[in-house]
């Protein structure tokens, strides 16, 4: 891989990538410098007049996921160093950064992960099919021999892949289709929350960032949204250098690129993710550089507007007004023209989506709710409550029960007039909607538990289930409102957002000739603060917003889609509500989990105290997980104690046999709990030495209780057949279960119980048998043992007499 990398940027190619970097860093720096000045002269005018919309009726919860990791679990990821498939353990923490791991006892033992995977910008894809249609594209108009051998031989069909147009791409894989939808709701949360944008706390860095970004790509000519609007500010910016610089190494590199279609491609990506973290490590020094300058000029700008503020605004709006009066009657002729025949359809497709999937999460909402208040009925304790309300406290950012929610949205489709606005797609929509559904979804479960908390102690456990309706109701009442406020909010953002780009390009060119002379007009101390681009911007977005506001008012008017009308405000009916805003997220568990908690808990800060920086471990075990880990039905959990290696791609078919015994290592291995011990671990057994043995021994065996049982049914003749099953089996363990199970095949043949709690893998060509079961032989064999000695058999149901031993041997040792 380096020898690809290496070859194909040489010293000449790196300097074009430098050369390109700084050239985008100094255009934009400049246009960031003077979007600065005038961010902060926003937010100051903001502070000294202040203003706001509608109060939101719930409260909002300021950290969210505080000791809080959002999911954890094993998976296979491919390796593109040695082109092989490798078990490891992934850990999703609260900022949604990917860790992952060659085990879960390396993140336990809070080792430095493998990697970490920044989702921003990425696609998450379930299928190759889906995958080759992307990288199809990006190396258009090469022609070379397409091979026969596929892009890339999945171990199993379950396949997750996060696919960037520029960076890494990562492959992985799991052995059921229900592991695969919970691992695609979790990356997709992922990268929605990276996909978000900056934080709006920073009032002033955050609109200068984005202005000073939008203005150089007008700049450019590229108007209208911008998928690649996402992640951090370096981020954004090695974006916008590599949407010109891609095309320019493509032409230079393409060319000496050897090998067929899939290798090609294959190179490609590796030399593209080389360009992008060199431009992204450039890109991140030189905006540090830019912020420090503004940030070191900050204070004597302050105080040049807190002293001419009046006299900056009197100058602002005389300019506005002139530029207005040149330029309103064309942005009037093409509003009317252009704009206002489709400011209906295009509120029409927002609305319809968008209200489903926020009446869904209102459903989710209640659901859950009722689920609580019938299971009071039965226990009407606050343990109960406690372990419900455990649950609901982090139902927002539970991306499995989200699902429902995000998936009305993602029918959101603006199809036949992205070309003609310039929308590149409505997934800046759709993720923007999914972002305000989960804040929602938060506000509501928080206020509630707040409302609810506070119930508690003052009323106390008499008539739960009542104080539990009346705290849902107050909380949907409230839920109702700040939605329509909250989507009323959403197609105003977004109606914009498709309009003003696609107004400034048609007016641009007629308008640009004349804006200059205006600039005589402002006063050179106040020229940093008002700027004339920004001003006809603001003339052309005000010539819109009328018509974008009476068309959202006429919708909640005739309550379509349950809004609300602007008229509509409830009555503050909580005055001392907000009060409880300020508090921390309530610890149900720890609060009302009942003296076991208590218990443990104390236990486990003793054992922490005493263990020194072992106790920052516990801490870390103890840290509650939003989704639960994925157990499937006739299916086992991944070895996570282990690293299970593929063969090489190349040699898969070769290395069948081999691949089988390292799965039967790995079915001997665990203990009855399904976790390897740590000596099993360390020193695996070889299995290879005396199998065939072993083997022939066990048929024997098998072959002699069959006789006896034979025999004793000649015996007893029209006896109770189920006797002859149970009586002579009472000896030993190592009877019962060798009679719960099946027998075994001839030695010659590769035996199948060796991977008899795996379900059958999907036939592909890659020769890999992945970790399934044989779900239909388990359930038979365990109602077997379960007819003879359930408590028994339950415990020593094993496939080979070694595997038994071990379990024996790690059994004694735990005593």
């Amino acid at each position: 891989m380096g020898d690809v990398v290496s070859s194909h940027l040489d010293e000449a190619k790196r300097e074009i990538i430098t050369a390109r970097t700084r050239e985008v860093m100094e255009g934009f720096g400049c246009t960031y410098e003077q979007q600065y000045a005038v961010a902060l002269f926003n937010k100051v005018r903001f502070d000294i007049e202040g203003g706001g919309g509608p109060q939101p009726q719930l409260l909002h919860r300021k950290i969210p996921l505080e000791n809080k990791s959002i999911f954890s679990g094993s998976l296979f990821q491919y390796l593109e160093e040695n082109r092989k498939w490798r078990n490891r353990f992934l850990f999703v923490p609260d900022s949604y950064n990917i860790n992952y791991y060659d085990s879960k006892a390396s993140h336990e033992r809070r080792l430095n992960p493998k990697g970490t995977i920044n989702c921003a910008g990425y696609k998450v894809l379930t299928s190759m099919e889906q995958y080759l249609d992307l990288i199809s594209s990006s190396l258009p108009g090469v022609k070379a021999k397409v091979g026969s051998s596929p892009f890339l031989k999945c171990a199993t069909q379950f396949t997750l892949i996060l696919w960037h147009p520029y960076a890494r791409h990562y492959y992985f894989c799991v052995v059921t289709e229900k592991e695969q939808q919970k691992w695609h709701a979790v990356l997709q949360d992922c990268v929605r929350h990276a996909n978000d944008g900056l934080s709006e706390d920073n009032k002033i860095q955050t609109p200068a960032f984005t202005d000073a970004i939008r203005l150089y790509r007008q700049a450019k000519g590229h108007y209208g949204t911008w998928e690649m609007m996402c992640g951090a500010q370096s981020q954004i910016l090695s974006n916008l250098v590599m949407e010109g610089l891609l095309p320019e190494l493509r032409e230079l590199i393409s060319p000496r690129l050897k090998g067929k279609l899939h290798e090609r491609q294959r190179n490609w990506m590796l030399i593209s993710d080389a360009v992008y973290s060199l431009v992204q490590e450039q890109c991140q020094a030189q905006y540090e550089a830019v912020v420090h300058k503004c940030e070191v000029s900050q204070p004597s700008l302050e105080a040049s507007i807190r002293t001419d503020m009046d006299q900056i605004i009197t100058s602002k709006e005389h300019v506005t007004n002139k530029i207005r009066a040149v330029v309103l009657s064309k942005a009037e002729k093409l509003l009317k023209v252009s704009i206002q025949p489709y400011i209906s359809s295009i509120l029409e497709a927002l609305m319809e989506p968008t209200s489903r999937g926020f009446s869904e999460v209102r459903d989710v909402f209640f659901r859950e709710l009722v689920d609580m208040s019938k299971n009071t009925l039965n226990e009407g304790t606050k343990e109960t409550v406690a372990q419900h309300m455990e649950k609901i406290s982090m139902l927002a950012f539970h991306p499995v029960k989200m699902q429902s929610c995000y998936e009305k949205v993602e029918q959101l489709s603006l199809e036949g007039l992205q070309q003609r606005f310039d929308v590149s797609s409505p997934s800046v929509f759709v993720q923007r909607a999914q972002i305000l559904m989960r804040e929602q979804m938060d506000d509501a479960v928080y206020t509630f538990e707040q409302i609810l908390h506070q119930s508690l102690e003052s009323q106390g456990t008499e008539e739960l289930c009542k104080t539990i309706q009346r705290c849902q109701d107050r909380v949907i009442k409230k839920f109702d409102y700040d939605s329509s406020t909250v989507r009323k909010r959403f197609f105003r953002e977004a109606l914009l957002q498709i309009f003003i780009p696609y107004m400034l390009k048609q007016l641009s060119p007629s308008c640009a000739s004349e804006l200059p002379r205006f600039k005589e007009l402002i006063f050179e101390d106040f020229s940093r603060f008002i700027l004339v681009d920004n001003i006809f911007e603001e003339v052309v977005l005000h010539s819109v917003m009328k018509d974008i506001m009476m068309a959202v008012k006429e919708a909640a008017i005739q309550r379509r889609h349950n809004l609300y009308r602007d008229s509509i405000v409830l009555s503050n009916s909580d005055p001392s509500l907000h009060l409880l805003g300020e508090n921390p997220s309530i610890d149900w568990a720890g609060e009302y989990g009942g003296a076991q908690e208590e218990v443990e808990g104390a236990r486990e800060e003793a054992e922490g105290d005493g263990q020194g920086e072992g106790g920052e471990s516990q801490k870390s075990r103890r840290m509650k997980q939003v989704v639960s880990m994925i157990q499937v039905q006739d299916s086992p959990d991944l070895p996570s104690q282990s690293c299970t290696e593929v063969p090489d791609i190349d040699n898969i078919q070769e290395e069948e046999e081999e691949e089988e015994e390292a799965e039967e290592e790995e079915e001997n291995s665990p203990d009855q709990n399904g976790s390897a011990s740590p000596r099993a671990t360390e020193n695996p057994p070889d299995l290879s030495n005396g199998l065939v043995v072993m083997k022939e021994e066990r048929d024997k065996e098998e072959v002699q209780l069959k006789d006896e049982l034979a025999t004793a049914g000649e015996e007893e003749g029209q006896g109770d057949d189920s006797q002859v099953a149970v009586e002579p089996q009472p000896t030993t363990n190592q009877e019962v279960s060798e009679n719960a199970l099946p027998p075994l095949p001839p030695a010659d043949e590769t035996p199948r119980e060796a991977t008899a709690g795996f379900p059958p893998p999907p036939h592909d060509d890659s020769g890999f048998q992945s970790p399934t079961s044989e779900g239909a032989e388990e359930e038979e064999e365990e109602k077997k043992a379960e007819a003879l000695q359930p408590e028994e058999v339950e415990t020593h149901l094993t496939t080979t007499p070694q595997a038994e031993n071990q379990t024996v041997d790690s059994d004694t040792r735990d005593q």
